[in-house]
């Protein structure tokens, strides 16, 4: 048996299959935890060896600690957030042995008593708290929870650890593209004026063209999260004379729907009008045509610090508390 001569990482899954275990066995005996006789336990060792397998040393002092598990608690019914967050906390954490298990509870509080005492009862070793919002929390408290607890993507206390990605900073990023464009007269067509992060990004367009030199704060548009609406805003803004050469929106299905009806009014973009989304989804991003330009939250990194961040807590280390604002990245296509 040779040592890794790829040069990619080798993982706890690697190991598994060289020893012929399944993987928690393997992760049992690399981390000298649960049931597992010496002889099987030496031979793990022998084979990770020679594998040349690291393990992290903070998520293998998570699986000394309990249970090999943690939860993820989310009200984000289609999963659009939750499943990338999903995605990179078990980067993080299942090279390791460290499973995550989702437990979706929509918007009712009884459900999501219920899946947090089911996951209390199954011992994870703590809990991710994830939505489809910032601005409000898990229809449950999880305060006073045995187990730490870290939010993302939704509202956490003022002394918990909440990660949010940095709106302000990705739709700042958006509106200096369109500037860089040549575009001069921008528009910002949004979501429902109820969400912070529509307020949030919309004081980002403001200072962005501030900054350029505008003598006006931008011009918002408040409607739903809907391509409905990108059509709507465009019939809005095409019966005026004063038209905009550049619209960032605040999601991509927006984007999308203003793309289809400047297209129908055979607008050229980005040859007359330049259009940036939001959220880079890839399923209507890269099928948009011609191609969305947009924000992308980063949301897999999101998850995948959320999880490191839950594993410093179960381990007793010291976290600082508040809100974290992790940077969101342009993606540049050809909108």
């Amino acid at each position: 048996m040779s040592s890794a001569v790829s040069g990619e990482r080798v993982t706890i899954y690697d190991v598994a299959q060289a020893a012929r275990v399944s993987t928690a066995t393997a992760s049992k005996a690399l981390n000298d935890t649960g049931r597992v006789s010496l002889e099987t336990r030496d031979r793990i060792k022998r084979v990770a060896r020679e594998l040349g397998f690291r393990p992290n040393s903070l998520a293998r002092s998570l699986t000394r600690k309990r249970s090999f598990s943690v939860g993820l608690l989310t009200n984000d019914t289609y999963g659009r957030f939750t499943l990338p967050l999903m995605a990179g906390i078990s980067e993080g954490l299942i090279d390791h042995g460290v499973s995550v298990f989702l437990c979706a509870i929509g918007d009712n509080p009884d459900l999501a008593r219920i899946h947090v005492d089911a996951m209390l009862d199954k011992q994870v070793d703590g809990i991710i708290a994830t939505g489809k919002r910032i601005d409000k929390p898990l229809p449950v408290d999880l305060t006073h929870l045995s187990v730490p607890v870290v939010y993302a993507l939704t509202a956490g206390p003022s002394d918990g650890v909440t990660l949010v990605p940095d709106d302000r900073q990705g739709a700042g990023a958006a509106v200096r593209h369109l500037l860089a464009q040549g575009r001069r007269h921008i528009v910002h067509v949004t979501g429902p004026c109820e969400f912070d992060v529509v307020h949030e990004r919309a004081r980002a367009c403001t200072q962005a063209l501030a900054e350029a030199g505008a003598a006006t704060e931008a011009k918002v548009l408040f409607g739903s999260w809907s391509e409905h609406w990108g059509h709507q805003a465009v019939e809005a803004l095409w019966s005026g004379a004063d038209k905009p050469d550049g619209i960032f929106c605040g999601n991509d299905q927006i984007a999308r729907g203003v793309v289809d009806a400047l297209r129908e009014r055979g607008v050229s973009v980005p040859g007359d009008v330049s259009v940036v989304g939001f959220d880079n989804w890839e399923i209507v991003a890269k099928e948009t045509r011609p191609p969305l330009t947009t924000v992308d939250m980063n949301l897999k990194e999101l998850g995948r610090q959320a999880g490191l961040a839950l594993v410093r807590l179960v381990n007793g280390e010291a976290v600082e508390t508040g809100v974290w604002k992790l940077p969101c990245s342009l993606i540049v296509r050809s909108s």
